[in-house]
């Protein structure tokens, strides 16, 4: 498969296609093989740390979520994505009803069978994505949490049902390790969102610190942008580590994967500490030689069986 491209892929699986296409149940699953590491960098290592009979069924959830937020933001234009969102819910809905033509969704069939996969996740990731269309600021730090319940928590909650261990402990645990991802790159990601028109820094700590709309204008690097992004940092930190216990509390087949998502949102919180937050000039990252360290030294304790009982 080329590079995504959304308005290709509309022609051929959208609400209006050029012509019906019929997809059978092993086109759609590698349909959504191939979106997933087209679109998703770190996805050998990850398919990798899975198990292997989740692998096929973590991307058809990948998937779901990609066509999802390229509707969202890719559309160009507000009304039009939130019709398109419309239209992809009514898609999941007829999914779970046993009805799929898209190939995302007769991929995903399968799995929300085999896996009993609850529908509510799914929808709340969809209001996450509509909402993106019409709150472009916050006010406060707890509408930045509460966005993330529907932005990112769902993702966790899925992946408990894929492994067969949702609990509401380990809910309330995959939850804090989710928020903290998602601040995390909301840390990264301020340049990107800013031209996007969306801000998830709450406007009452922007004026705490005297941070204020033309500033962010002028993308200025400057000492209340960084005390502002490092509060942010410490929440996404504080968070990530709040979540580690759950480690402790997976199958063993699961623990490797999601230790290594805790310190992957660790390493990147400590590529933006590195650059002094400086994020409006150039997007940190973790190099490829870190991801390797941060495999190894988690597959080293996961082998000797001292991964959970670690701090991360």
């Amino acid at each position: 498969m080329a590079e995504f491209n959304l308005q290709d892929e509309l022609k051929r699986y959208g609400p209006r296609p050029e012509q019906p296409v019929v997809v059978s149940p092993r086109k759609a699953r590698r349909y959504c093989r191939r979106l997933a590491r087209t679109h998703y960098e770190n996805f050998t290592v990850v398919s990798w740390l899975l198990p292997r009979r989740l692998r096929q069924h973590f991307c058809n959830l990948y998937a779901y979520c990609r066509w999802a937020d390229d509707l969202a933001d890719e559309a160009g234009d507000p009304k039009l994505a939130l019709a398109l969102l419309n239209w992809w819910e009514g898609q999941l809905r007829a999914c779970y009803q046993g009805q799929a033509a898209h190939p995302v969704f007769i991929a995903l069939k399968d799995t929300i069978k085999k896996h009993d996969l609850p529908q509510d996740p799914l929808l709340d990731l969809l209001a996450a994505f509509r909402q993106d269309q019409r709150v472009r600021r916050y006010e406060t730090l707890d509408q930045v949490i509460d966005y993330c319940r529907y932005s990112a928590n769902p993702v966790g909650r899925l992946v408990l049902h894929l492994g067969g261990c949702a609990t509401p402990e380990r809910a309330r645990l995959a939850d804090s390790i989710c928020t903290g991802l998602q601040l995390a790159n909301f840390c990264q990601d301020v340049a990107a969102d800013w031209d996007r028109g969306r801000v998830y820094m709450a406007l009452v700590d922007c004026r705490r610190f005297g941070y204020e709309g033309p500033m962010f204008a002028a993308r200025e690097c400057n000492e209340a942008f960084r005390r502002l992004l490092k509060v942010y940092c410490d929440h996404a930190e504080d968070f990530l580590r709040g979540g580690w216990p759950l480690v402790t509390l997976l199958p063993y087949e699961l623990q490797l994967g999601v230790a290594a998502f805790v310190h992957g949102g660790l390493a990147v919180l400590a590529a933006i500490r590195r650059q002094d937050y400086a994020v409006w000039t150039a997007r940190p990252k973790v190099t490829r030689l870190e991801k390797l360290r941060i495999l190894a030294r988690c597959w080293w304790r996961h082998q000797r069986g001292t991964l959970a009982g670690s701090e991360p």
